[in-house]
């Protein structure tokens, strides 16, 4: 499998236990959301509809599940955009909505309506302000070993409240920025404004080979901090709670995802960003 699939696909598995196993079976398909904008760049939007947890899960399943045939408008209130669908042969769904007038804007809030067939779903998001890395570094254990971690370094700003989330993307296998694992932070748990944190990689879907938690020698990594809201941080938080309890990313344990999608299930977020290119020594 050469192409990637963002772990937040898995949403499109319908979960249930085995008291509503029935019930989840006769309830109607629901849309599945995954759209973000970032400070400096332009709306991009997946979209599928929801998987039966008695269907075969695999990649041509999937496919059959995207929803490219949508009308997707994006408004900062003044200004709005209708995006356009592009065939991206990397990602798994390949078809992406994508914008290219509107760009994010610290401050500003987004809203999203999505109508496909009858249906008609809403969300809003804010760009809060962008944090700036200091550094990010490629650390081994022991000098000996082809493997190692990434450790970021930032100030969180006094007298600010900020939620962040630290992503990565490895130039070459990853054809988005995945977001880390335990990588979703609230600044209530800093005991200093410099902050110094591991990055753990985050889990994808469909992947090449064996999903390892560490970067490897040959790697060049990006590594990008962002700022969200604290509704998308308890999302990014729920999901993980999803992938520890039931330890398989598409199949959730239970249906305690949280959402800000009206109509339907997923996130529409917005994100300041701050990134770093991190080079590792060349591969032995």
């Amino acid at each position: 499998m050469k192409k990637y699939l963002l772990f937040l696909f898995g949403l499109t598995i319908m979960s249930c236990s085995n008291d509503n196993f029935s019930e989840q079976k006769k309830l109607e398909s629901k849309i599945v959301v995954e759209g973000w904008i970032e400070e400096g760049d332009f709306a991009n939007v997946l979209l599928s509809s929801s998987i039966p947890v008695t269907n075969v899960i695999d990649s041509t399943n999937v496919l059959n599940h995207v929803i490219r045939s949508a009308k997707i408008t994006v408004s900062d209130g003044v200004n709005s955009e209708v995006l356009r669908v592009k065939n991206d042969k990397n990602r798994i769904p390949p078809f992406v909505y994508f914008g290219s007038t509107l760009m994010g804007e610290a401050g500003k809030q987004y809203s999203i309506k999505i109508e496909y067939l009858d249906r008609v779903i809403e969300a809003v998001t804010l760009i809060p302000k962008s944090v700036p890395l200091k550094s990010a570094e490629y650390v081994k254990k022991n000098a000996t070993d082809t493997t190692g971690y990434v450790f970021v370094k930032f100030d969180d700003p006094v007298n600010e409240k900020n939620y962040y989330q630290i992503a990565t993307k490895i130039d070459g296998e990853e054809p988005i920025f995945v977001p880390s694992f335990y990588g979703n932070l609230d600044d209530k748990n800093f005991e200093s404004p410099s902050v110094s944190v591991q990055i753990n990689r985050g889990v994808l879907l469909f992947p090449k080979t064996k999903f390892t938690p560490y970067f490897a020698d040959g790697d060049l990594i990006y590594v990008k901090l962002r700022t969200q809201t604290k509704e998308v941080l308890d999302f990014w938080n729920s999901w993980q709670n999803e992938i520890v309890n039931s330890k398989n990313p598409i199949y959730p344990s239970n249906t305690s995802l949280k959402s800000n999608i009206k109509g339907g299930i997923g996130i529409w977020a917005g994100y300041g960003q701050s990134t770093i290119i991190v080079r590792t020594p060349p591969k032995k």
